[in-house]
């Protein structure tokens, strides 16, 4: 396991062409959008904690979580357990899914926990749990599969 890939590629301050090696940064809005203020909790093999508290400008107008936010931690977090396994690349996403359970709302903090299911040849899979940090309750659950062949170079 590299700590410092695993901090890198969830870096909010970093630029995609230091994450990614290859995309320019004005490519990449979205995500350091979302990820400021992710914090690392741990890093073990196969296990990543991380927290944030939901922001105004991660909600809708309505003061709610959005659910693309919650999709693209889903993502990101996901294939930072990747890392946390000792893999040297996160793959490409085949499917993600989220069961949305709960809502949560400004100012709540949120502890999200990232786990390696498996991490096969070609394919890896790994579950995303949210939940609220005061009270443990799960606010909703992701599936993240990846495909983690190394490209031909055909």
């Amino acid at each position: 396991m590299d700590p410092d890939a695993v901090r890198r590629s969830l870096e909010p301050t970093a630029s995609a062409e230091e994450i990614t090696g290859s995309t320019p940064a004005r490519l990449h809005f979205y995500d350091p959008f979302v990820l400021s203020g992710v914090s690392i909790e741990s890093a073990e093999h196969g296990r990543l904690l991380c927290s944030f508290v939901v922001a105004p400008r991660h909600a809708s107008p309505a003061g709610y979580l959005r659910s693309g936010v919650t999709a693209t931690l889903a993502d990101q977090l996901g294939s930072a357990v990747f890392f946390c396994s000792g893999l040297r690349r996160s793959g490409v996403s085949v499917e993600i899914s989220v069961s949305f359970v709960d809502a949560a709302t400004v100012g709540e903090e949120i502890e999200v926990e990232g786990k390696l299911l498996r991490a096969g040849k070609s394919v890896g899979v790994v579950s995303v749990d949210f939940r609220k940090k005061k009270t443990g309750k799960l606010m909703a659950q992701a599936r993240h599969t990846k495909y983690l062949a190394v490209s031909s170079k055909l």
